[in-house]
């Protein structure tokens, strides 16, 4: 089982910002679409990511005004991708290993989708379940 499986069940929707918008934008954004991160992107390449975890590290504790501090001045700009191939555990170590919740999917060289640790324990969950489910019938056949 891969990425892929899961961006076709849950869609391939990638919310994004630009570098130049306000960190306020971007945390406008977030809450608008209900996500916890957004691609950073410039002229359609992927620049970085940001975070509501680096909102509060970066701004809000230091002290910053979102309305004037720049996406780019707190985005983590070298970006952990993985491409749809991934398998959900290799996908759960990396996200795991390197303690990150969300991690843009790439293919050609393009963002395709974006899953977060949420997305991955939830699919995890289903599949254990459906397994129950099948063993279940089976024993009481």
């Amino acid at each position: 089982m891969t990425i892929k499986l899961i961006l076709n069940r849950k869609g391939r929707d990638v919310w994004s910002v630009a570098p130049t918008d306000s960190v306020y934008a971007a945390i406008e954004r977030m809450a608008e679409k209900g996500v916890g991160a957004l691609v950073v992107k410039e002229q359609d390449a992927l620049v970085g990511i940001i975070s509501e975890r680096d909102y509060a590290r970066k701004v809000i504790l230091k002290g910053k005004a979102s309305r004037e501090t720049r996406v780019s001045e707190v985005m983590t700009a070298s970006v952990i991708t993985a491409p749809e191939s991934t398998s959900i555990d290799d996908a759960m170590s990396l996200m795991t290993d390197r303690r990150i919740r969300h991690l843009p999917i790439i293919e050609d060289g393009a963002v395709t989708g974006m899953i977060s640790m949420g997305d991955l324990v939830k699919f995890k969950l289903k599949d254990q379940e459906n397994l129950i489910e099948h063993l279940e019938n089976y024993i009481t056949r």
